[in-house]
């Protein structure tokens, strides 16, 4: 679970129809997304708000709508070849990720560590969350790439003006370790080379110039156990023992049909293919909506690591995923708790 990248057209296939609703959306006690005029600068409020909303203190406001433009325009050929190739139905297949993570491998604790991350990628971002909930901003450093015009990830040095609006937001940077361009060169650094697909989140190894572990699910896992000796919040447990195989189930289900269900349906290249993964997306969150008719958090009272993986889709669903991956059955506005939910845990992650 990574990315590479982002994608500008794709075949045509038909939404479902969709009901409209009247609605008025108050994110947060300090942001409205009301519009009352057409002007310039109304507009560019309207972006900001949505922008802070979505990124939070875990990414940079005002870069989304900017890097999702640019992206989709110039990367969608890019995309179809390298992170949306398509099985026989014309069905999206994510690529399995190429450095994992083994659970009895003890030595990634043991190491100087660096996080690189990507915008906008949802499984960059729970590395991140992730990250500042145990408190390992200082244990474990971030170098943050942002998408290039041919699609892959490339490091800025952003100005200092903007570096410095907000100490707490991720901005894109320069690589901080090894002064790369591009993600691409990071990955070329590691003993024999490689030239596969560069994705983020990747986890290094400082001292190695060594490739960790490219898959999120297991960098979360790690920064949630693995790291206690570093953490500033040792006590915080994400995935604690009781409820592992509550986590799990939920995983099985978000995984397949949320979290990879909005790539199904924007990648798909068959109306069957498109079909299938909206039917499976919506019939998820229905399920997901009626279980948080009785839940405060997908396991309880408790956020976990299947909250935090839910939340990062969720967060980008109306603005990204509904438009643009043609997620168009419904909004996550128009579900009874599922936006009260994912209100409920950004402020968590931005507190």
């Amino acid at each position: 679970m990574n990315c590479n990248s982002l994608p500008s057209s794709r075949p045509t296939l038909h939404s479902p129809p969709k009901t409209t609703f009247k609605l008025t959306c108050q994110v947060s006690p300090k942001m409205s997304l009301n519009n009352n005029g057409n002007s310039s600068s109304s507009n560019l409020s309207i972006i900001n708000n949505i922008s802070n909303l979505l990124w939070g203190a875990a990414l940079p406001p005002g870069l989304l709508i900017s890097t999702v433009r640019t992206a989709w325009t110039s990367t969608w050929q890019l995309m179809m070849s390298q992170l949306a190739p398509s099985d026989p139905s014309g069905g999206y297949t994510r690529p399995p990720s190429k450095f994992r993570l083994s659970r009895q491998n003890p030595t990634a604790a043991n190491t100087t560590l660096h996080l690189y991350v990507g915008l906008p990628c949802p499984w960059a971002h729970r590395t991140l969350i992730v990250r500042a909930l145990k408190g390992l901003e200082e244990a474990v450093p971030v170098s943050v790439a942002a998408p290039g015009l041919d699609g892959s990830w490339e490091f800025k040095d952003m100005p200092e003006r903007v570096k410095g609006r907000d100490r707490d937001i991720v901005n894109p940077s320069r690589d901080k370790v090894n002064g790369c361009r591009n993600l691409k060169e990071v990955y070329r650094l590691r003993k024999g080379g490689y030239n596969g697909r560069a994705t983020v989140p990747m986890l290094w190894d400082v001292e190695e110039k060594e490739v960790v572990c490219n898959e999120s699910y297991d960098i979360i896992e790690f920064f949630n156990s693995g790291l206690n000796g570093l953490a500033r919040n040792p006590g915080l447990d994400l995935s604690p023992v009781e409820l592992k195989e509550k986590i799990e189930e939920w995983n099985r289900e978000i995984y397949p049909n949320v979290n990879n269900g909005v790539y199904r349906c924007g990648f798909a290249q068959s109306q069957e293919a498109y079909d299938a993964a909206v039917n499976d997306l919506f019939s998820t969150l229905d399920k997901i909506d009626d279980h948080l008719g009785g839940s405060r958090y997908l396991c309880g009272d408790r956020l976990t690591l299947a909250d935090i993986c839910l939340f990062t889709t969720l967060i980008r669903f109306d603005l990204v995923y509904n438009v643009l991956f043609k997620c168009t059955k419904k909004k996550l506005l128009e579900f009874t708790n599922l936006h009260s939910y994912m209100c409920d845990i950004y402020q968590v992650s931005i507190a």
